[in-house]
Parts: structure tokens; sequence; C-alpha cells
């Protein structure tokens, strides 16, 4: 098993933090680094635009693969999102995923004005949307008639090679996002799941393979942990009180119970010997990497704690 980054870009983010956090995922070898694609969640703060934000990763490494996790289907058009795709891809060398997702945050949608469709509708776009950047990366011309995109004879260029960036779909809704998984992606990023709800995931998804006639073993698996671990109490008080700010807490309560009612959610708690036991129980359900969500942007001690304890110890597995 792997361990990954991710980091939320719509949280304090600037660009300073960017390229050093950019920078540190490369000098401790983690293989990837990720990060969200919104405008804001919860409270308003400094947002960088994710396509951006890859295309400075990509100058500023040169080993570790990145993309969205996700890109809503809802925020820009397909054909933009299979420009922008392919030109990161170009300028990274083949190390960009393109992460796509069906979008959920209203709160943001309304701020800025972008229409929110209802979620049937969403995720027909979303499929839609993934035919249309398809198209563009492999076709010339590239056509499509479609219920919400047309392309008539549209030559997007310059094109990636062949294969690339790989299609990653995030989530874990089984009745749409796992049947696109299964039809479409390269890897599917699930999210915050107890070794229990993956394992009822994973039965899903092997139902939805066996539906189109795919081995479910060509999905890599990936998932997006906000967990709560850290080298010291110390350090770990203060990521929980980050994550506390970023979610919210009912009054009162303390960083420990925080703690625990996390870990009732499924979310990856605790000290070395607990977390690397609950890797090691993903691991063999067929979880192959996950990127735990650096909160506190401002502080190296998780990352150096993951790439320095944790990462030696599920290399194994």
């Amino acid at each position: 098993m792997d361990i990954g980054l991710m980091v939320e870009g719509q949280n304090g983010l600037t660009w300073e933090r960017w390229i050093h956090i950019v920078q540190l995922a490369e000098r401790l070898g983690f293989p990837s680094l990720f990060r969200s694609d919104h405008y804001f969640i919860g409270r308003q703060q400094n947002s960088l635009e994710a396509y951006l934000s890859f295309a400075v990763a990509a100058r500023e490494s040169s080993r570790i693969r990145f993309g969205p996790l996700v890109t809503p289907v809802t925020f820009r058009s397909p054909v933009e999102v299979a420009r922008m795709g392919a030109q990161v891809d170009l300028l990274s060398g083949g190390r960009f995923v393109m992460g796509l997702g069906a979008g959920w945050n209203e709160a943001e949608h309304k701020a800025y004005g972008i229409p929110f469709p209802p979620v049937k509708e969403r995720f027909d776009r979303l499929e839609e949307a993934i035919g249309v950047i398809r198209a563009l990366w492999t076709e010339s011309p590239a056509s499509h008639s479609g219920r919400f995109y047309q392309l008539d004879g549209a030559e997007m260029l310059p094109k990636p090679a062949a294969g690339r960036p790989p299609l990653l779909i995030g989530g874990g809704g089984e009745k749409r996002t796992l049947k696109l998984v299964a039809k479409y992606a390269a890897e599917w990023n699930s999210v915050n799941l107890s070794p229990e709800a993956y394992a009822h995931k994973v039965e899903v998804l092997a139902g939805h393979c066996a539906a189109v006639g795919r081995d479910p073993k060509t999905v890599k698996r990936s998932m997006m942990a906000f967990a709560l671990v850290a080298p010291d109490a110390e350090r770990l008080d203060r990521a929980t009180e980050r994550l506390m700010g970023i979610f919210g807490a009912p009054a009162g309560m303390s960083t420990a119970d925080f703690r625990k009612a996390a870990k009732a959610r499924g979310q990856i708690v605790g000290a070395t010997d607990e977390v690397v036991e609950t890797l090691g129980k993903l691991a063999e359900l067929g979880l192959q990497e996950v990127q735990f969500q650096h909160f506190n942007f401002d502080d190296d001690g998780v990352p150096e704690y993951l790439a320095g304890e944790i990462a030696p110890k599920v290399k194994r597995f």
C-alpha cells in the first residue's frame, strides 16, 4: 500500500504554501499529492484555482502524480476540462490524473451563480462529459451530439499521449458512481470508509464490473481519508482543532470527543499501531493507496510523520 497526501485548496491555501507542499511531498517520497476543486466549503477563505495550481505542481515537481479529488462536472465545460487536463498532463510528463465527480456542494454553486441541477441530471451530465473529454483526447476531429454537450469537428490540440490522463472517479454511491467507475474509470477513489464499509462497496463495484464484462482488478483503488493522526499528542490536538474548524463541532466538544466521534464515522484515527492495523485491513480488501489529508498547511509535522513512520510500515501490504 502507498501513502499519499491530499489538501483542501479552498481552506486558506496560498501560493507560497502550495509550492512548499508540492516540494515537501516530492522530498519526502510521497507517490501522490491531490487537492480538492472547490470555491469554498463552509467559511470562505483563500481558495486557489485548481488547474492553475496543477500547472504549478507540474513545474515544481518531477515525480509525484497529482490531480483533483475531484473536479465537479458543474463547474466548467468538459471542453475546458479536457483542454486543461491534456495540457497539464503534457507539462508534467504524464503525471496528471483527471479526477471527476458529479458535484455536491450547493452553497458554493448558489454563491457564485453556478446552476446546480438535481442529482440525476448531474450524474447524467457527468457521464456525457466523460464521453466528450475522451473524444477530444483521442479523436481527430471529435464530434458529439448529446443532451447537454455538442462537438462539431473539434480538433483539440495538443492531445495527450495515448491512455493519458487516467480517469479517476470519486465517491461511493452504489447506483450511479460505482456503475460509472466500472464503465469508465482507471481509478476509483473512495472517501473515509471503515474496512467494513469498504468491503461492502468493493462487492458492489464487483457486481457493476461483472455487468459490463470488466475484471474489477483492473480498477486502481485509492481512498481519500480525513484522518486524525500525528506524531505526538500536541500535534494531534492541533490537527483535530483544525478539522473541527473546517467541519464544525458542537460547542464545548473536546478534541478527544471529536476524535471518538470521527472514529465512529469510519475515519482513520489514532496512534501508529492502530493506524497501521486499519490500513492493513483495507489493503487486504484491495485498497492500494490512501491519500491522507494535510490539514495544517503551516506545520510539516504530520506529512513527515506519515512519510517516516506510517509509509514504511504499510509498504509491505
